[in-house]
């Protein structure tokens, strides 16, 4: 096991006069898929954004490393201009390596390119351009820039809302490898049927943690009917 655990200690935001999370413990279990879920402007995003680094917080969060210390990340969705002479190959080149794409590809590059589009399933589209690829084959492509650097923690904003059913069982493939390989994975997701298939824990989170544990302990249908159905606006 490679994972990471998180450990997350009277984590608050406050963004202005606005309190956005209060006094939120939780623990990321090491190799564990664990997902955020609740309510649309509950915080899940904040409390993702948080960990990472990226917004200023009050409290506590540790992330007990092993050996490799690097994060793939694989946002909802990005705009891509579709007339950008960008091909697959050229984008995972960019990413991949220090010098510029219309030069060539470094050997330990490529070996690591090959890889990551083996498993998204995008090889024989590697030369296509991007403008040209679907919203799914888009979404393949972001994982595939996430496993380049091998990363031991793989962090997932909600990737699959723009995916059909066929996109989905991809994706749910690629998250099953990753768990088996023992890395950890920290997940936004509202389909609940697919948090309860795939989800080793869960927190959900509306302005606070409302519960966190086992998924089979903690997804009840009391707490579907109640923190879902609920109606929320502003920021996730």
């Amino acid at each position: 096991m490679q994972g990471p655990a998180i450990h997350v200690e009277n984590l608050s935001l406050q963004l202005g006069n606005s309190p956005i999370l209060s006094a939120m413990h939780f623990t990321v279990r090491a190799g564990s898929i664990h997902c955020f879920i609740g309510p649309n402007g509950g915080g899940k995003t904040s409390t993702l954004r948080c960990i990472l680094g990226q917004m200023p917080h009050t409290g506590n969060i540790r992330i007990d490393w092993r050996e490799n210390r690097t994060i793939g990340y694989v946002p909802q969705l990005i705009e891509m201009e579709k007339t950008l002479p960008l091909s697959i190959d050229n984008f995972l080149t960019i990413v991949s390596q220090n010098k510029p794409a219309f030069t060539s590809t470094r050997k330990e590059a490529k070996v690591l390119i090959d890889r990551a589009l083996e498993r998204v399933g995008l090889t024989d589209k590697r030369n296509f351009m991007i403008g040209s690829l679907s919203g799914g084959e888009r979404q393949r492509l972001l994982f595939a820039q996430a496993l380049i650097p091998s990363p031991s923690l793989i962090v997932l904003d909600e990737p699959m809302t723009s995916l059909d059913e066929g996109g989905a069982r991809v994706f749910e493939a690629l998250i099953k490898q990753q768990h088996d390989e023992g890395n950890t994975v920290l997940w936004i997701n509202h389909d609940l049927d697919q948090v309860e298939k795939m989800a080793d824990d869960i927190t959900v989170i509306d302005k606070r943690v409302i519960a966190t544990g086992a998924v089979q302990d903690t997804l009840s249908a009391d707490m579907k009917r109640g923190v879902f159905s609920k109606a929320a606006g502003g920021q996730a």
